[in-house]
């Protein structure tokens, strides 16, 4: 079983939620996007990537796919997304340019399987310890892969919300693939910056160490972002590992 919860929220700085999630219970996917553009296009680039995904692999039944076409899919289902902002954004002058992250998990038995374009991110919560399992297609990463910074000097880098790649800011997009094996009381946590860049790794193992309902863990989660400071939108879903294949939300 999975226990879920999930909240979008756009924090105390913004006027508008830029950010996207969706829970696709049948397939056990797990979607999040945080659009960039001006005006109201990281708005419509973020929700047109995960509907586009949520459709794309209700379609083509992600739950019933063999293992090892997982990657194939992701991939289509990444350029699909690609295609469908690029051609939103292509309908109005003012949304030209328009684009987003994006993050897909996918949950099948003793493993999850994940997709990102971008820096939103996700993480396994597994006896005590918080691993990043995405890396982040940013700016300030290539810096701290270069030992330029330390991920604490990123975390307050002055361009530490620049992204290096995008789902709709170029024709074509290639995305990273992870998978990871998952034991029962593990948490998979999938989330926008504008969690991760509030709370530290720290802050976040104290919330998520506690034993309680999955919606109010995440809410809890966005509630202390904003506690810190909201600076920009929020998003979060967590999945909770519970033995067996059917899903709870």
């Amino acid at each position: 079983m999975l226990r879920v919860g999930y909240k979008s929220d756009k924090g105390r700085n913004r006027e508008l939620n830029e950010d996207a999630c969706a829970v696709v219970a049948e397939e056990r996917l797990f979607i999040v996007a945080d659009g960039v553009g001006g005006n109201n296009a990281g708005e419509i680039a973020s929700r047109t990537a995960v509907d586009t995904c949520r459709d794309f692999m209700s379609i083509n039944h992600l739950a019933s796919v063999s293992e090892r076409d997982i990657g194939d899919l992701f991939d289509a289902c990444l350029a699909r997304a690609n295609d469908s902002v690029v051609e939103a954004g292509s309908r109005q002058p003012e949304n030209r340019g328009m684009a987003t992250t994006l993050v897909l998990c996918h949950v099948r038995e003793d493993k999850a399987y994940f997709a990102n374009v971008g820096d939103s991110r996700a993480y396994l919560y597994a006896d005590g310890q918080l691993l990043q399992i995405t890396e982040d297609h940013s700016y300030v990463n290539a810096l701290i892969r270069m030992g330029v910074l330390t991920e604490e000097e990123a975390r307050h880098h002055k361009r530490g919300h620049v992204i290096t790649k995008a789902i709709g800011a170029e024709l074509t997009v290639e995305g990273d693939q992870y998978d990871v094996e998952i034991r029962e009381g593990d948490i998979l946590l999938l989330c926008t910056d504008g969690l991760y860049g509030e709370l530290s790794k720290e802050e976040m193992i104290a919330i998520l160490q506690d034993d309680q309902d999955m919606q109010v863990l995440t809410e809890r989660l966005v509630e202390r972002a904003n506690e810190l400071g909201g600076r920009d939108n929020i998003t979060a879903i967590t999945v909770k590992v519970q033995g067996g294949n059917q899903n709870e939300q």
